[in-house]
């Protein structure tokens, strides 16, 4: 699979662009703020319906104009799939796919899988916990309908669940079989999500490990593992022993929106044990092996954008990181850098086709 052509109007700092581009390495180069970053997010876009790093869609227009239009070409499995992404102010998104709008957004998910490796990435480690929620299930998502599906009716459920706390304290009551009847719809698309999850790490950590190995100069132990309030009981009898707690709260406080992944080096936390170039080299892993899991799954090779990855790893890494395409393991891959010098040199050594799009 991949992206054979890019047309922007009125996207981020565009007002007009198209992008012809080759199958398998493109290099966008250029001075910070020329916009490099943005048209990789512009693909990211055609793949999930949203922009990576700014999910407003209003703040994805261009200054002064009041829409914007993210329409791509893709070759996947010999066919071409027309993908148009657009948004007006006052209006729904809408994302179509040769011609045919989306019911659900969520339908779209999986269909053209892709991988960002970006310095906001840091977020995983610096963030909260639901910043390496949203990753895991990102990943799982790509490839599993009913995962999604599921994510989206738990989602649902909760909030529909937190507004009757509210509702309760506000209007001085508590209707106990009500509440239960959101604690049993939790229970049942919990305990599968949970289930699901701790599936994924099983088959994610052997993955991440072995992508660590390959890109970091010195053996370290370094370990991701899932930690859920589910794995000490049933949500069911947590969200019972809970309630008290919930409706002082006024929001559910257990279920399988709380979990989280640890990020450790030598069984310490790597945030505050683990030096920037550890670090670096721990997310380059952790989204390598999220390439690897999802072209896995889904039976089809993931494109791969690069943002800013001299920021992140020394020229010998990157071009380690390049050259996995020489073995076919990877397909499309999207690099963006300031120094076209430097980018030139690391692509023409991999003996595969490429293009330099100077902005």
């Amino acid at each position: 699979m991949f992206l054979r052509h890019l047309s922007l109007v009125n996207y981020k700092n565009f007002d007009s662009k198209d992008l012809e581009f080759d199958p398998v390495i493109n290099c966008l180069v250029g001075d910070n703020g020329v916009g490099k970053t943005n048209i990789l997010d512009a693909i990211y876009h055609l793949c999930f319906g949203k922009s990576y790093f700014n999910p407003v869609s209003t703040q994805n227009i261009k200054h002064d104009t009041e829409f914007f239009v993210v329409d791509g070409e893709f070759e996947k499995e010999g066919r071409s799939e027309k993908i148009i992404c657009s948004f007006k102010k006052g209006t729904k998104k809408v994302i179509k796919r040769n011609g045919k709008p989306y019911e659900k957004f969520s339908e779209h998910i999986g269909f053209l899988p892709l991988v960002i490796i970006s310095p906001a990435d840091r977020d995983l480690i610096l963030e909260g916990s639901d910043t390496r929620r949203k990753f895991m299930d990102g990943v799982i998502s790509q490839s599993d309908k009913a995962y999604l599906n599921n994510l989206i009716k738990y989602n649902k459920v909760l909030t529909q669940r937190n507004s009757l706390l509210k509702y309760f304290v506000a209007n001085h009551t508590f209707e106990k079989g009500t509440l239960s009847i959101y604690n049993e719809q939790l229970h049942a698309l919990g305990s599968e999500i949970h289930k699901k999850r701790l599936e994924f790490i099983s088959s994610f950590i052997p993955i991440f490990k072995e992508q660590y190995e390959h890109i970091s100069d010195k053996e370290e132990q370094i370990m991701l593992s899932y930690e859920s309030q589910l794995d000490e009981g049933s949500l069911l009898d947590l969200l019972e022993a809970n309630i008290d707690k919930d409706r002082a709260l006024q929001y559910t406080s257990v279920g399988i929106h709380k979990d989280d992944l640890n990020f450790t080096i030598a069984e310490h936390p790597i945030k505050k044990f683990g030096s920037q170039g550890q670090q670096k080299s721990f997310l380059i892993a952790l989204k390598l092996a999220q390439f690897h899991f999802i072209k896995e799954q889904a039976s089809t090779t993931p494109i791969l954008l690069l943002d800013d990855i001299f920021d992140k790893l020394d020229e010998n890494r990157v071009s380690h990181i390049v050259g996995l395409v020489k073995n076919d393991n990877f397909g499309q891959i999207f690099i963006s850098d300031t120094h076209a010098e430097r980018t030139e040199n690391v692509v023409k050594n991999i003996h595969q086709s490429y293009k330099i799009f100077t902005l």
